[in-house]
C-alpha cells in the first residue's frame, strides 16, 4: 500500500510544483508589462502631428485621451480619431466648442481620409497646407478667415469640401481644376467675391453646388455642362442670363441677385455663304435614282453661271466686305477700352510701381505656374490691398498693421539704449539687438541705419510693415511690432535663442551641438515650407533675396525659422548692398544675380540649394582658407553629387558616418536640381517639399525594417533612440 501512497504525493507534490511555476511566470509578465513601457502603435507623424493639433485647438478638455507629450492616439482611442493599422484616416470632433486654430502639421496626416473640425470655434486662416489625400473635409460653422489655400488644387481624391459659414474671402481662387472627384461644394455664407472661377467647369461629378449668401458677382455661364443636382446661388450679385438647363434642376435657388428677365437669347444664327454655286446642291442620297428632269437641270448648270448669279455673287461680295469692315471698328473700339481700362488699374498703383516691374512679376508668376501645372490668377482679379506685396510701393491704400506699435523709450529700455551687451547681430538694414521687457519676454530688435534707406523708402516703412506682419508660418520668424517715431525705425521680431543654422554648423566647438542627419534633414525641410509659402502662396509672391544660413533661426528643438522676410521691401542704397552681397551673401547668390542683377522666385531655389549644401557637408560657400578648387562649395561639389563614392567623402566629417547612404543620395539629387545654373531648370518650392517630404516617409518605412535588408549599415545615435533615420 506504500507504494501508490508514494506515487499519490509525488504526482501531488509535481501539480503544486506546476502551479507555482505558472504563477511565478504570471506575475514576471506582470512585472515587465509595469516595467517596460509599450512601443507606440501610431505612426509617429500621425502622432506629432495631433499633438500639434491639440496644442493649436488650445488642449481641450473636450477632446478625451488626446495629449500633447506622446501618447497612442490608435491605441488609446482618442476621441474622435479612426484608424487602420497604424495610421490615422478619420478626424471627427465637430461640434465640441473647440477654439484655437488649425496647426500646421496637418498635411504629415499622409493616410487622413475624413477631417471633420465643423461647428467650433475655430479661428484663423486655413492652414495653406492640408492632408493630401481626404477624401472629405468640413470645416463649416466655424470663425475662419482668408481664402481657400492653394493645396487644395493638388486634392484630387477630394468628393466633399465644406467651408460654409465662416468669414473667407475675398475671392475662391482657381483651385478646382483637378478636383474631378468633387462631388458636393458647400461655399455658402462667407465673403467669397468676383466672378465664378473658371475650374468650377472642371468639376465633372459636382451634384450639389451651395454658394448662397456671399458676394459673387459675373454670369453662371461656367456651370453650364455640369451634372448637377441641386444649386443654390441665393442672395449675391450675380447678374446676366441664366442658363436654360438650370431651370431643369431638381433643385435651383437663384433669389436675390439680378439676373436679366426672360429666356437667355439665342445664339446669333449661321450665316450662309454667298449666294453662287454650290457643290453639294444636286447630290442624292445613296439608293436614290436621278430622275430625267434633274440630269438635265443639272447639264443646264454645268454651261456656266447665268447673269442673276453673277449679280447674287457681287451683291454677296459687297455685303461680306461691309460686315468684315463693321468688324474691324468694333475690335478698335474694344481694344482702346481695354488701353483705357488698363491705365485705370495701373493707376491703383503707386507711383514707385513701374511696368518692368510688373511684367517681370507676372512672367515669374507664369513660370512657376506652369512648373506646377496650375493655371495663374488673371491679373485683373488679384487683390493687393489684403495681399503680400514684393515691396511697399504696390498699393497706395493703407492697410491694416497688425503688429504692435512700441515707443522708442520702450525699445530703449529694453536695449538699455541698445547697448553693445545686447547686440546679437548685423545685418546690410542695420543692427540686431536682444530686448527684454518688463514682463520677462525676451524680443529682437531691428534697428534700421536710415543712411541704408532712400527718402522713398522710409515713406513706404508702413506698408512694407503691414505686409510683413501678415506673413503667417511655422517656418518664419514672426514681425511682433515696430517702431516709427523721431525718425527712428525699428522692427521687433519674436526671439529664437539658439543661434542660427550658420553659427551652429561653422562656429560650434561644442560636440553636443552638431547637427546629426534627422536634425539637418528636418531644417532643409522647415525652411523649404517657409520659401514654398513665401513664393506660392503669398499673392504676389515674396522673394526673400538673402536667403542663407545666417537667416536661418533654430529655436530649443531644432526647428528652422527664417528671418527678414519680406525685408526685400526695404532695399538698401547701392554701395551698401553691394558690399554686403560680396562680404556675407556672394556665396549663395544665383549666377543670373552676378550677370543681370535680376533676382526671381528661381534665384531663391538657387540659394535654398546652396544651404542644402551647407548642411551635408559642414563647409562655407565661399572658403578663402581652402585650396583655390576647393574655395567655392557650388563650383566644387556640384560635379561630384552623382559620385557615390565623392558624395560619402563629402560628408561633414562631424556626422561620423551617422547617416543612411540612401537618404543621403536622395538628398543630392534634390540639391542638384536646385543649383541648376539655368533659372528655369530648377524646380519650384512646392516640388522640392514634395521631394524632401517623400524622403522622410521613406524613413518612416525603413524604420520598421531590419537594417541589413537596407544595403547599409546605420547606428541610431542614443539621443536619437526615437528619431527616424532619414
Amino acid at each position: 500500500m506504500k507504494l501508490p501512497i508514494m506515487g499519490f504525493i509525488n504526482k501531488a507534490f509535481s501539480l503544486s510544483m506546476t502551479h507555482l511555476f505558472l504563477t511565478e511566470l504570471i506575475l514576471l509578465g506582470l512585472m515587465i508589462s509595469v516595467f517596460i513601457p509599450a512601443q507606440c502603435f501610431t505612426d509617429a507623424t500621425d502622432v506629432q502631428a495631433l499633438q500639434v493639433l491639440y496644442t493649436s485647438l488650445n488642449s481641450p478638455t473636450e477632446l478625451t485621451n488626446w495629449n500633447s507629450d506622446g501618447n497612442d492616439p490608435c491605441e488609446e482611442s482618442w476621441k474622435g480619431v479612426a484608424c487602420e493599422g497604424s495610421a490615422v484616416v478619420s478626424i471627427d470632433v465637430s461640434g465640441l466648442g473647440l477654439s484655437g486654430t488649425m496647426g500646421y502639421l496637418l498635411n504629415d496626416l499622409m493616410s487622413l481620409k475624413t477631417l471633420d473640425l465643423s461647428n467650433n470655434n475655430i479661428h484663423d486662416t486655413i492652414p495653406y497646407q492640408l492632408p493630401p489625400n481626404l477624401t472629405s473635409l468640413n470645416v463649416a460653422g466655424n470663425n475662419l478667415s482668408g481664402s481657400l489655400p492653394y493645396s487644395i488644387s493638388t486634392m484630387v481624391t477630394l468628393t466633399y469640401l465644406n467651408v460654409s459659414y465662416n468669414s473667407l474671402s475675398p475671392s475662391v481662387g482657381d483651385v478646382f481644376a483637378n478636383l474631378t472627384n468633387l462631388g458636393t461644394l458647400d461655399l455658402s455664407f462667407n465673403n467669397f467675391s468676383g466672378d465664378l472661377p473658371v475650374s468650377f467647369s472642371s468639376l465633372t461629378n459636382l451634384s450639389a453646388l451651395y454658394m448662397q449668401n456671399n458676394q459673387f458677382s459675373g454670369s453662371l455661364n461656367v456651370l453650364s455642362g455640369l451634372p448637377l443636382n441641386t444649386l443654390n446661388v441665393a442672395n449675391n450679385n450675380l447678374s446676366g442670363w441664366i442658363p436654360q438647363e438650370l431651370f431643369s434642376l431638381p433643385t435651383f435657388i437663384c433669389d436675390g441677385n439680378s439676373f436679366a428677365n426672360g429666356p437667355a437669347p439665342l445664339p446669333l444664327p449661321y450665316s450662309p455663304p454667298p449666294p453662287g454655286r454650290s457643290r453639294h446642291k444636286h447630290k442624292t442620297r445613296p439608293g436614290t435614282r436621278k430622275s430625267p428632269d434633274s440630269d438635265a437641270q443639272s447639264s443646264d448648270s454645268d454651261k456656266g453661271p447665268s447673269a442673276g448669279q453673277i449679280v447674287g455673287i457681287v451683291l454677296g461680295s459687297l455685303l461680306l466686305l461691309v460686315l468684315v469692315l463693321l468688324a474691324a471698328v468694333f475690335c478698335i473700339h474694344k481694344n482702346k477700352q481695354k488701353v483705357s481700362g488698363a491705365r485705370a488699374s495701373k493707376g491703383s498703383f503707386s507711383a514707385g510701381s513701374n511696368d518692368g516691374h510688373t511684367e517681370m512679376q507676372e512672367q515669374r508668376v507664369k513660370s512657376v505656374a506652369a512648373v506646377i501645372d496650375l493655371k495663374p490668377p488673371p491679373a485683373e482679379k488679384v487683390t493687393t490691398v489684403d495681399r503680400i506685396s514684393k515691396n511697399g510701393s504696390l498699393n497706395r491704400m493703407k492697410s491694416p498693421i497688425t503688429a504692435t506699435s512700441y515707443t522708442v523709450a520702450a525699445l530703449q529700455t529694453a536695449t538699455n539704449s541698445f547697448s553693445q551687451e545686447y547686440l546679437i547681430g548685423e545685418g546690410s538694414l542695420g543692427r540686431v539687438y536682444k530686448a527684454e521687457f518688463p514682463n520677462g519676454k525676451a524680443m529682437a530688435i531691428k534697428k534700421i541705419d536710415n543712411a541704408a534707406l532712400s527718402l522713398q523708402e522710409e515713406d513706404n516703412f508702413l506698408e512694407a510693415v503691414s505686409n510683413m506682419s501678415r506673413l503667417r508660418h511655422p517656418n518664419i520668424v514672426t514681425l511682433a511690432g515696430y517702431c516709427a517715431e523721431h525718425g527712428q525705425r525699428l522692427l521687433v521680431y519674436e526671439y529664437v535663442g539658439n543661434g542660427s543654422l550658420h553659427d551652429m554648423l561653422h562656429f560650434s566647438d561644442d560636440g553636443g551641438k552638431t547637427l546629426s542627419w534627422n536634425a539637418r534633414v528636418r531644417v532643409a525641410l522647415g525652411t523649404a515650407r517657409a520659401l514654398e509659402y513665401l513664393h506660392e502662396v503669398c499673392l504676389p509672391s515674396v522673394v526673400h533675396r538673402n536667403f542663407k544660413s545666417a537667416n536661418i533661426l533654430l529655436d530649443d528643438e531644432l526647428n528652422p525659422h527664417l528671418s527678414d522676410c519680406g525685408l526685400a521691401a526695404l532695399n538698401p542704397n547701392t554701395e551698401r548692398q553691394v558690399s554686403t552681397q560680396v562680404v556675407g551673401s556672394f556665396g549663395y547668390s544665383a549666377p543670373e544675380f552676378a550677370l543681370s542683377g535680376i533676382y526671381t522666385v528661381k534665384s531663391d531655389v538657387y540659394s535654398f540649394g546652396v544651404v542644402m549644401l551647407e548642411l551635408l557637408t559642414g563647409r562655407k560657400p565661399l572658403d578663402s582658407s581652402r585650396v583655390r578648387s576647393e574655395q567655392s562649395l557650388v563650383r566644387w561639389a556640384t560635379p561630384q553629387l552623382h559620385d557615390i563614392d565623392a558624395l560619402a567623402k563629402m560628408v561633414d566629417p562631424t556626422l561620423n558616418g551617422m547617416y543612411p547612404a540612401k537618404s543621403l543620395s536622395r538628398f543630392a539629387d534634390i540639391i542638384a536640381l536646385c543649383v541648376q545654373p539655368e533659372p528655369e531648370f530648377r524646380p519650384p518650392m512646392s516640388e522640392v517639399v514634395q521631394a524632401l517630404v517623400r524622403l522622410v516617409q521613406r524613413a518612416s518605412v525603413v524604420k520598421r525594417r531590419p537594417s541589413d535588408e537596407l544595403g547599409f549599415g546605420y547606428k541610431t545615435p542614443d539621443h536619437e533612440a526615437g528619431d527616424f533615420s532619414f
